[in-house]
């Protein structure tokens, strides 16, 4: 995983000044998956804030070419990374095309929407990372399109220890503009959480399929 310290510092004090991370580690949250979690994250509120998505468009931008180069394409992965996606595309005058969960059960029958050409160069652009499951699908069915994946590009990842595998079997590089380490730290220097509260939640962090349970 790659990052930057200063850039995970400031998006996750962006996102946490919106809401887009709420920390409650009395009150936890359960995730679709059934996990119970001390923490949420809603990235696509970043679209509803101007100053905050120009900057995480604009990070993007930057880092993008800097750790891949520049790409054929930019790929959002839906629907999460559609919005964001498409303002990184635009910054960098590149085509945009975004990947489904799955196919269509009709029309075209498309995973993959847009125009894709077979050996193109492209970045996947990801709003959020848990275990990488579901992003890495979108890469195998841009794989399965004929494109050359350059690397993936996420606003935020847990950076659980299943996912770095995950991504390391695909043989995917992923840059993140923030984590759950950088965010932890910034939340405590803000009083956002007590060090208390830090403890449980780097607890969770490491076993967030077992945390919670009785």
């Amino acid at each position: 995983m790659i990052f930057n310290k200063d850039t995970a510092e400031k998006t996750a004090e962006l996102l946490l000044q919106i809401n887009a991370i709420k920390l409650n580690p009395e009150n936890p949250f359960t995730w679709a998956s059934g996990w119970k979690s001390p923490i949420y994250c809603d990235n696509r509120l970043i679209l509803s804030f101007p100053i905050i998505r120009n900057y995480v468009r604009d990070e993007f931008a930057k880092n993008i070419e800097k750790q891949f180069g520049k790409p054929d394409v930019i790929a959002g992965v839906a629907t999460g990374a559609i919005g964001i996606g498409i303002l990184v595309a635009e910054s960098l005058g590149l085509p945009f095309v975004y990947v489904r969960p799955e196919a269509k059960k009709h029309g075209r029958q498309n995973q993959v929407e847009g125009f894709l050409q077979k050996g193109q160069n492209v970045v996947v652009v990801e709003d959020l990372i848990s275990t990488g499951n579901s992003s890495l699908l979108a890469v195998e069915a841009l794989r399965n399109e004929g494109a050359n994946i350059k690397g993936m590009a996420a606003i935020f990842t847990y950076g659980f220890g299943v996912a770095e595998e995950n991504f390391k079997k695909a043989n995917i590089d992923l840059y993140t503009l923030s984590n759950y380490e950088n965010l932890l730290d910034l939340a405590v220097q803000k009083q956002y959480i007590t060090e208390e509260q830090q403890s449980t939640l780097q607890e969770w962090s490491v076993s967030p399929s077992t945390w919670g349970q009785d």
